[in-house]
């Protein structure tokens, strides 16, 4: 079943120069980015999307770090895509996460760990207003599909 995720690249993968490698992974996949902006979230946007995490002692932490810099904010759609973008980025703390995945090739910390893919179909419902509107993803068919599903 074709769904969607949404995949932000972190102020760290920005500023390590780790953006066009991620998303060749996420387009060799044979996944289809459907929407992608950079942007700069302002501490009520970040709030927002951590929102679940606001009686957690971390949680200023993650907001201070998400605004920290720019971030790249990505709608991908695939097959079971949720499952799949997870099982690219790998574990979330990155000295624990597998090789071959984007925070085990790329990342020691679970802090500053790259990338962020929602968790499920209802995190995805909650986070992607934060950064897209449904008139922002753009519907379109790339000649692979078929070869792919």
């Amino acid at each position: 079943m074709i769904n969607r995720t949404l995949i932000i690249l972190k102020p760290d993968a920005i500023q390590r120069n780790l953006v066009g490698e991620i998303i060749s992974r996420i387009e060799k996949k044979g996944l289809k980015i459907t929407a992608m902006k950079m942007v700069l979230l302002s501490r009520e946007r970040a709030e927002k999307l951590y929102e679940i995490h606001r009686d957690k002692k971390f949680f200023n932490d993650l907001v201070n770090y998400i605004t920290s810099g720019p971030v790249i904010a990505m709608i991908v759609e695939g097959n079971d895509v949720i499952n799949v973008v997870r099982k690219l980025m790998g574990k979330t703390n990155g000295a624990e996460a597998e090789p071959g995945t984007i925070r085990g090739d790329y990342s020691t910390s679970i802090e500053k760990n790259l990338i962020h893919g929602s968790d499920s179909e209802e995190s995805f419902k909650r986070e992607m207003p934060v950064f897209f509107t449904e008139e922002e993803i753009i519907k379109y068919t790339k000649i692979d599909e078929n070869w792919i599903k």
